[in-house]
């Protein structure tokens, strides 16, 4: 499973770094970002599309990975729980596993419909 995962990977970056070649032109070109609002007013400095692509890329990563951690975090939680429930319920049901047992009859409340 892991070859195969790197395998998915190392293409990954392969296309990626085909489309960055093939789109040279397109990523060299610069850009700046404007916020005209009616209590801000800013403008950024002139940067490049590679530039703002792996800033976002980077900014996704971060998201993703700090979305993993409390998703891990959760789960670790959630079977943390889960065990002590488990071990609860073992440790009940052993306890009516050892329950002596009695020659008594069980006396029913039921009255039969005569």
């Amino acid at each position: 499973m892991n070859h195969l995962r790197m395998i998915v990977v190392i293409l990954f970056m392969l296309l990626v770094i085909i489309v960055a070649v093939q789109n040279y032109q397109a990523f060299s070109n610069t850009v700046t970002f404007k916020i005209n609002l009616i209590f801000l007013k800013w403008e950024s400095s002139a940067m490049s599309m590679y530039f703002v692509a792996v800033i976002t890329f980077l900014v996704g990563v971060l998201s993703a990975g700090i979305y993993g951690i409390t998703e891990r975090f959760r789960l670790k939680k959630q079977i943390k729980n889960l065990t002590r429930d488990a071990k609860e319920k073992d440790k009940e049901l052993n306890s009516l596993r050892n329950l002596p047992v009695t020659g008594e009859e069980m006396v029913s409340n039921h009255t039969p419909d005569s």
